[in-house]
């Protein structure tokens, strides 16, 4: 009975994790397109379906721990269900990383680039500060008009 809580966890754990990836590619598509409500709204989903494989993890952990023993408890055909569920769950994992990690890079470019702005419109503001000081601001004279 245990094995079939554990197989089932497993089961569930995969979905979360294929609605993950759908969730991370998502997430790249707002991004890429600078959609940050939208974006915002489903890193709130995607924090959901973590809390819910975590939830799910405390049930398959202590099979994962002896997941040798734990495949020769079940029926062969479980077993493959089991084997096949671990296979997809690091398949997913791995695709919804390198989503995250080109979006990390996605998000690091755009934030030096608006630092590049930002410093070319500080630099642009103190040069037409020091152009109006110097073209506007009374001189002093320096002709002697006694002579």
């Amino acid at each position: 009975m245990a094995s079939d809580n554990v197989l089932t966890a497993l089961i569930q754990q995969v979905e979360c994790y294929r609605h993950l990836a759908k969730l991370a590619m998502s997430q790249h598509d707002h991004v890429r397109a600078s959609r940050t409500a939208d974006l915002l709204s489903v890193l709130a989903q995607r924090q959901e379906m973590l809390d819910q494989i975590a939830d799910l993890e405390q049930s398959v952990s202590p099979a994962k721990k002896r997941w040798a023993e734990y495949l020769n408890e079940l029926t062969p055909s479980d077993r493959v269900v089991a084997e096949q569920m671990m296979a997809e769950s690091r398949k997913l994992l791995e695709e919804i990383t390198t989503t995250d990690r080109n979006d990390a890079l996605v998000l690091q470019q755009r934030k030096l680039n608006l630092g590049r702005e930002i410093g070319l419109a500080n630099a642009a503001r103190r040069f037409n500060r020091r152009y109006a000081a110097a073209a506007y601001s009374p001189r002093a004279t320096t002709l002697d008009i006694q002579r």
